[in-house]
């Protein structure tokens, strides 16, 4: 059976602080604009508050710009097309500036700037050794392995089937995976990387191109 390592520390938590209000002031204007095309585009609320699980399994209220339509029962894992979606969202999605509101979760202190993506409850089975291992460590806005997906609701709308089994059965695994690699060698300048990649990911999204859905299901696809 495999042994897991301790976890390592990443960004001090001041330093995550600072960037989190920097970022929530250089990024104020386009917050204001997107806030009125919501309001404009579609009733409901302009922040989407969902639950999550956060550090030993806590639950934690994920803050997000809404890109769905209100009422939107159903699966909640989101593939590419999904009707559910709103225009704005399309929008916000694409860009990743519908997790802005984000930041205000990692200064109350829910996230880390980098971590592993908190995941809904539903999806989290606190029994299986690598969801102990990933909840040591407070979950994050971004990290190696969603930098590695971030064409995860391009590939859940490839999927002939239940996407939602799919994500279960497919894609969870390996990100718990990657996320254990990360954890184990993680470092605050590695981390820092980790961050520019991220902007760099959004601003020039062809450079480095992520895995195909006949990759992610081979026996020996590792990110």
């Amino acid at each position: 059976m495999y042994k897991y390592n301790s976890i390592r520390p990443g960004l001090p938590r001041l330093l995550e602080i600072i960037f989190s209000l920097s970022g929530l002031m250089v990024s104020a204007p386009v917050l204001v604009i997107a806030m009125m095309a919501i309001r404009l585009s579609s009733r409901g609320p302009i922040i989407f508050c969902q639950e999550r699980i956060g550090r030993k399994g806590e639950k934690i209220a994920l803050y997000k710009l809404r890109s769905m339509r209100v009422n939107n029962e159903g699966s909640q894992v989101t593939a590419k097309g999904d009707l559910r979606i709103t225009w704005i969202g399309k929008i916000l999605r694409k860009t990743k500036l519908d997790e802005l509101p984000e930041l205000w979760n990692v200064i109350k202190g829910d996230l880390s700037l980098v971590g592993p993506r908190p995941e809904v409850p539903r999806y989290v089975n606190l029994s299986n050794p690598l969801w102990q291992k990933v909840l040591e460590a407070k979950p994050g806005i971004s990290d190696p392995v969603t930098l590695r997906l971030r064409n995860e609701e391009e590939l859940l709308a490839q999927v002939k089937g239940d996407s939602e089994q799919f994500y279960l059965d497919v894609l969870q695994p390996i990100k718990l995976k990657g996320y254990v690699e990360y954890l184990e060698n993680r470092s605050w300048w590695g981390d820092i990387k980790i961050l520019w990649k991220s902007v760099m990911a959004i601003i020039f999204p062809n450079q480095t191109p992520p895995p195909t859905l006949s990759e992610l299901q081979r026996s020996d696809f590792k990110l």
